[in-house]
């Protein structure tokens, strides 16, 4: 009953109490990302949600006007603290995860959930082997079980078999476990970036 309905109800509920604090977080943040290079202040880019659903994910912008898209073998995104991509507020908010608050509109608009797999871009849907598509069972979330234990640190292929595993174990008690620990890993700012042995194996598709 959880994961079918009470999750979506609570989703919309927490996301509609929290647009009061987002709106100052947007004006302040928006005017900082702004005056780095008079660039946008949103970053909207699509990744695959429920059921494979093609959606437009929000986020603050983070990297340099029309910086080169640059992936790692798996197709992942390349995220790297030295990467030169990144603006100087870009740094922060990546590390701080304040680059991740605009979601709270995904969530309004019932394209993700607090808590859940983190979207895959539409190109890997591709790559999925076996039942690796299951993790598209559930909406994708702000954070999840990788963001809240590994965050960046493990391989792609890794996370999905825990996205599996969260699904199969999807509980409410789980998801506030989940937040919990993702605030932890957030205040101590714990594996935010990539390993260098897998910032060795990016590469630049474009």
């Amino acid at each position: 009953m959880y994961k079918s309905y009470f999750k979506r109800v609570l989703d919309f509920i927490f996301s509609l109490l929290l647009l009061p604090v987002f709106i100052p977080i947007v004006i302040i943040f928006g005017l900082m990302i702004y005056s780095q290079d008079k660039g946008p202040i949103f970053y909207n880019a699509n990744r695959l949600g429920m059921n494979g659903k093609i959606f437009k994910m929000y986020k603050f912008r983070s990297m340099k006007v029309d910086a080169p898209d640059l992936r790692n073998e798996d197709g992942s995104t390349f995220n790297a603290e030295d990467d030169p991509r990144l603006t100087n507020i870009g740094k922060f908010i990546r590390k701080t995860s304040i680059d991740e608050t605009p979601q709270l509109l995904n969530i309004i608009k019932g394209d993700m959930s607090f808590v859940g797999p983190r979207p895959d871009l539409p190109e890997q849907y591709k790559l999925y082997e076996g039942n690796e598509k299951r993790k598209l069972e559930v909406r994708p979330g702000v954070t999840g079980y990788n963001q809240a234990y590994f965050r960046n640190t493990i391989p792609w292929k890794q996370r999905i078999k825990n996205d599996i595993y969260y699904i199969d174990k999807l509980t409410f008690m789980l998801d506030l476990i989940i937040i919990f620990k993702t605030i932890l890993t957030v205040i101590s700012r714990e594996n935010v970036f990539t390993n260098q042995e897998q910032d060795n194996k990016s590469t630049d598709l474009k």
